[in-house]
């Protein structure tokens, strides 16, 4: 019998799999900060869209029932029509009221504590407490920004 001999096997050194590995951490070290940054952005980006979308539902719930739901009857009013209100034709909204980006629920109140004639929705941003900077700024539904 003759033997065959086989070809040399093809691998990987150890040097070269540390050097794969440390180029893979150098370029997660570089873009997960941009990453998360860009994460924060959306999350305040997500808040105003569903305050505005809220603030919109709150609108056509006024043209139906004549005033905007109260602060005790909230955002579920939205969903649910609130007990001794006439004329309630949603659901106006067609999902559950989420929590906001963070998780945290949404803050309605009416009448405003802002004065104005219209109902306020604040999210309290990332730390879920008033006031702040940055992402944990509050966002709110009597500013655009």
């Amino acid at each position: 019998m003759q033997r065959r001999k086989l070809p040399p096997r093809a691998g990987i050194t150890l040097i070269e799999m540390l050097v794969v590995v440390t180029i893979i951490a150098l370029f997660a070290a570089l873009v997960a900060p941009r990453m998360l940054q860009k994460s924060d952005t959306a999350r305040i980006t997500a808040a105003r869209a569903q305050i505005n979308s809220f603030m919109t539902a709150l609108g056509a719930y006024k043209l139906d029932t004549g005033t905007y739901p109260t602060t005790e009857q909230g955002l579920r009013a939205l969903r649910t029509p609130p007990q001794g209100v006439r004329q309630w034709q949603g659901p106006y909204l067609p999902q559950d009221i989420p929590p906001d980006p963070w998780g945290n629920p949404y803050v309605y109140r009416y009448p405003s504590q802002q004065g104005g004639s219209e109902p306020e929705i604040i999210s309290y941003g990332a730390d879920g407490q008033p006031g702040g900077e940055g992402i944990n700024a509050d966002i709110v539904s009597w500013k655009s920004q």
